[in-house]
């Protein structure tokens, strides 16, 4: 008889790799429609992006409740968009008006979005038990 073991990932390791991984698709997105290196073009728009979304974490504590919309949603889509754009300045990448606005509204859906849904489902979930 063969025993199976069940290893639980902590829910903030959970949600912080899809905020990583919806940036990323962002950033795939976007990058389809320049022809360059694909890789090389991706990577760059990436890192700004990635190290905003780590100082987010950061800064909202969301380690602490990393599927609430208010307390960590918010604050993280905030800081990876200001400071995304504010590193993407700093390494003499573009930043125009449209890209902001296009940014701010994906990652919005994005990253708010995700927690919107695991929070209905939630929600469901406890009405029904």
């Amino acid at each position: 008889m063969t025993s199976r073991r069940t290893i639980a990932v902590p829910t903030f390791v959970l949600a912080l790799t899809a905020d990583a991984v919806l940036v990323l698709v962002f950033v795939l997105i976007g990058r389809a429609s320049h022809d360059e290196n694909a890789v090389l073009g991706a990577l760059t728009t990436y890192w700004p992006f990635l190290v905003a979304l780590g100082a987010g974490w950061i800064a909202s504590l969301g380690w602490r409740a990393p599927l609430s919309i208010v307390r960590t949603g918010l604050p993280v889509w905030a800081i990876t968009v200001a400071l995304g754009m504010v590193l993407r300045v700093v390494a003499d990448q573009g930043v125009q008006l449209s890209f902001v606005i296009v940014t701010s509204i994906v990652l919005a859906v994005f990253l708010l979005g995700w927690r919107a849904i695991v929070a209905l489902v939630l929600r469901r979930r406890t009405r029904r038990a």
